[in-house]
């Protein structure tokens, strides 16, 4: 099979030559006829498997013959990277149909995003929670949608998003396509597609095989321990450009301040982070400014560099799947790469997982002048958070005389009212 075979509008048949592409992955022979005869489909793929284009095509080839300036297709998905790499896409494989696309995401001004609404755009590739603010201030008009793409369902779920798609979707015509692609099915994300879809297509393809040319190793370590020896396995090694993988975001910022210290070329990549400053990382790591990115699995959603030569587990996935689509980041392009993992006593049921999906057991290194005897300090000071500062109470205003006896009447029970400006509290953007 080759693309010539969907019969793509002229228009945007050029932008897939324009990409060089011939041969569709799975994911795209699978689900490309079905998005293409308007079907309902639940994807089942994992970031890698060519499923931008298995979705981005079709919507595409849909859009080109219809009016323009109205938003027809929105896509929503998990983080910032992810958006402006869905909407690059959408960019150059439709160069040539002109139907114009944004992104829309938290973390920088919403008055630039605004006026491209306002301009008028045919695709909408959005984060929840910035979107959510636009619906709600008018901003975005989805009357004329025509198809929803919910792409990275179980990291939005992991995030905490699945109420504000559920708003969102509240928010869309019930006259629609709807496409949700996920690499796992939780039980929550299965509840959301019988809520959602409509006599669905199921595409799956098979779990994303870990590449030949990627060596492994563990190496065995208290947790205290695990900066010393990450510090002295970088001087062993001969590293290019190296991708650390830490469990939190605070984490990765002071592990980054570590290595920085340390003398090492380095930059974080976590929630944080503002979008210029993360921009700014991903840049200076793809152009070799930083040698080293320390990321979480969040953040590190939608990074595609192709000379990283060393993916570091400071901190061992929760998963089997995520180790694979860790590792996957190295070792392309007919080059070699090792993936690295710094594993304590608590990592044994993982390092199994892992070691059953790799069909090998992984092997286990020890470096001979690393001093693995330093006991454990009785507080965390390398990664425990600052102190909390004392909140500063405002003093009352004056009160008639007879107010302190009222106040004393009360109950002890009676709630304080906070907030009768109606501020919103706990709501994840």
């Amino acid at each position: 099979m080759t693309f010539q075979d969907f019969k793509f509008h002229p228009d945007v048949a050029a932008g897939i030559s324009a990409a060089g592409y011939e041969t569709p992955t799975p994911i795209q022979a699978q689900a490309i006829p079905a998005v293409m005869a308007g079907r309902d489909v639940m994807g089942l793929a994992q970031t890698g498997t060519g499923k931008t284009a298995a979705f981005a095509l079709p919507i595409l080839n849909r859009l080109q013959p219809g009016p323009r300036g109205k938003v027809r297709a929105l896509v929503v998905a998990p983080t910032r990277e992810l958006a402006e790499q869905i909407n690059e896409a959408f960019a150059a494989y439709g160069k040539q149909t002109r139907l114009t696309s944004a992104t829309i995401y938290g973390g920088v001004g919403i008055n630039p995003q605004i006026a491209a609404l306002r301009r008028g755009v045919d695709i909408v590739v959005a984060c929840p929670g910035r979107l959510l603010d636009h619906i709600g201030q008018g901003n975005i008009d989805l009357s004329k949608l025509e198809v929803l793409v919910l792409d990275e369902a179980d990291q939005m779920f992991d995030m905490g998003f699945l109420p504000d798609i559920r708003r969102i979707i509240k928010a869309v015509p019930k006259t629609r396509q709807t496409l949700l692609f996920s690499a796992t099915m939780p039980e929550a994300i299965r509840g959301l597609a019988s809520e959602t879809l409509t006599n669905p297509v199921t595409v799956q393809v098979d779990r994303v095989a870990p590449a030949v040319t990627v060596s492994h190793a563990l190496y065995p370590v208290d947790q205290h321990l695990k900066t010393g020896l990450l510090l002295k396995l970088l001087q062993h090694t001969d590293t290019e450009s190296v991708l650390v993988f830490t469990r939190t975001k605070h984490r990765a910022r002071r592990l980054d301040e570590q290595l920085q210290k340390a003398g090492y070329r380095a930059a974080s990549l976590q929630g944080n982070l503002s979008q210029n400053r993360r921009q700014a990382a991903l840049d200076g790591f793809r152009d070799g400014s930083f040698q080293i990115l320390v990321a979480t699995d969040i953040a590190a959603r939608g990074i595609d560099v192709s000379q990283i030569s060393h993916v570091i587990n400071y901190d061992i996935p929760d998963t089997a799947e995520a180790y694979i689509h860790r590792i996957g980041r190295t070792g392309r392009a007919a080059r070699t790469g090792d993936a690295f993992t710094l594993v304590t006593g608590e990592d044994t049921a993982m390092v199994r997982a892992i070691e059953k999906v790799l069909g090998k057991p992984l092997e286990r290194r020890r470096l001979a002048d690393f001093d693995y005897s330093v006991p454990a300090p009785r507080k965390d000071t390398e990664f425990a958070r600052p102190p909390r500062q004392p909140a500063v109470r405002r003093p009352r205003p004056a009160t008639s005389g007879n107010a302190p006896a009222a106040e004393a009447a009360k109950p002890s029970g009676t709630p304080r009212r906070f907030k009768r400006n109606g501020a919103r509290t706990g709501q994840a953007r």
